[in-house]
């Protein structure tokens, strides 16, 4: 599925699951709670913190949908076309780190 049709998905489960979108504040808020908890899941599995027998059934797949779920929430109530976007996106990233990443020693 591409990024428009996600976009599409998410507005008809809205439409036929939800009331309505939640308002802009509530979904960044939302955003920060599901971005914290895939944080909480990546510090714990592969940083330095232990993780704690509860955390080790936690899905980090599912939690980052939810981050990407939020995210397309906002994009659609937003008025953002998402893939066009993140096509611009991909194409400036693309000619203005052609080489940086490649040159840079702290990666080799």
């Amino acid at each position: 599925m591409n990024i428009k049709d996600a976009q599409l998905a998410v507005d008809d489960w809205i439409k036929e699951h939800g009331v309505r979108y939640f308002d802009e504040l509530t979904n960044m808020a939302q955003l920060t709670e599901e971005v914290g908890e895939v944080a909480r899941i990546i510090a714990r599995r592969y940083g330095e913190q232990s993780e704690k027998e509860s955390d080790k059934s936690k899905d980090l797949g599912e939690e980052l949908a939810d981050v990407v779920f939020v995210v397309l929430c906002l994009a659609n109530q937003t008025g953002i076309d998402l893939q066009q976007a993140f096509d611009k996106k991909l194409d400036i990233k693309t000619k203005r780190d052609h080489d940086r990443h490649q040159n840079n020693k702290k990666l080799n």
